[in-house]
């Protein structure tokens, strides 16, 4: 038995896949008379060849900002958009949630008669110059949020943004994600937290471009937020968190 797949791209964007399936014998020659239909040219005999037709959907390069939304909305994880690419982001350890939790809550706190809002892991953030919608662990706004769009889903103006590293995305989260967050106004702060051991890094703006860095690697040593005005210790960071486990 011989098998031949042929693929041509159709005008609808789609690949037809025809599967084709007779006898080796002698010289086999293919006549295409519609979709999905080929005969076979066996000396001076045409013998029809049975044919199965499969459609393969293309996948799109280019997304828009709006079509992003849509799909986001009825997805079952989690994606990240890049200048029209759709990025799926990977599932955290228990220990990026603890520390992501444990932060959020003593913010949350602390800031609870103040004119900040705190918003932990589902709402997006839309950065324009970059065309950027990314999931931050942790964010803090002065005052109202201001939205993208008509919704509630997605934030333009963090004061302060933190991030728990993971392996697959710290160095991304160090270098070019800093990048595009720097690009908004608001932005004055930077939490980088390791999940590996007790170790933080801060960023504070200081002026136009310019940012000091503050980096804390002691259980007691004290983090102070100088863009909300909070302090916390590393421990109360790091509450329950189980350096063993962390392998994300």
């Amino acid at each position: 038995m011989l098998i031949i797949s042929v693929i041509p791209r159709s005008r609808t964007g789609l690949l037809r896949k025809w599967i084709l399936k007779g006898f080796i014998g002698e010289n086999l020659a293919l006549l295409p008379e519609s979709p999905g239909t080929f005969s076979r040219i066996n000396g001076n005999k045409i013998m029809k060849l049975e044919t199965t037709t499969v459609e393969i959907k293309t996948i799109k390069a280019y997304y828009t900002p709006e079509e992003y939304l849509q799909l986001e909305e009825k997805a079952d994880g989690k994606h990240e958009y890049h200048n029209g690419e759709i990025i799926p982001m990977t599932g955290g350890t228990t220990n990026h949630n603890k520390l992501a939790g444990n932060f959020y809550i003593c913010l949350s706190l602390a800031l609870d008669e103040l004119k900040y809002e705190v918003y932990i892991g589902d709402v997006k953030l839309w950065i324009p110059r970059y065309q950027e919608f990314t999931y931050p662990d942790v964010m803090v706004i002065e005052g109202q949020p201001i939205y993208y769009g008509t919704n509630t889903t997605t934030v333009t103006n963090p004061r302060l943004i933190a991030e728990v590293l993971s392996k697959s995305t710290k160095d991304y989260d160090r270098s070019d994600k800093f990048l595009y967050y720097r690009s908004i106004p608001e932005f004055q702060e930077y939490i980088l937290i390791d999940q590996t051991r007790y170790a933080v890094m801060q960023y504070v703006k200081t002026g136009d471009n310019k940012w000091i860095l503050t980096e804390y690697e002691a259980e007691n040593d004290k983090l102070i937020l100088s863009s909300v005005n909070v302090e916390l210790s590393l421990s109360q960071l790091y509450k329950k968190v189980n350096f063993a486990e962390s392998v994300e």
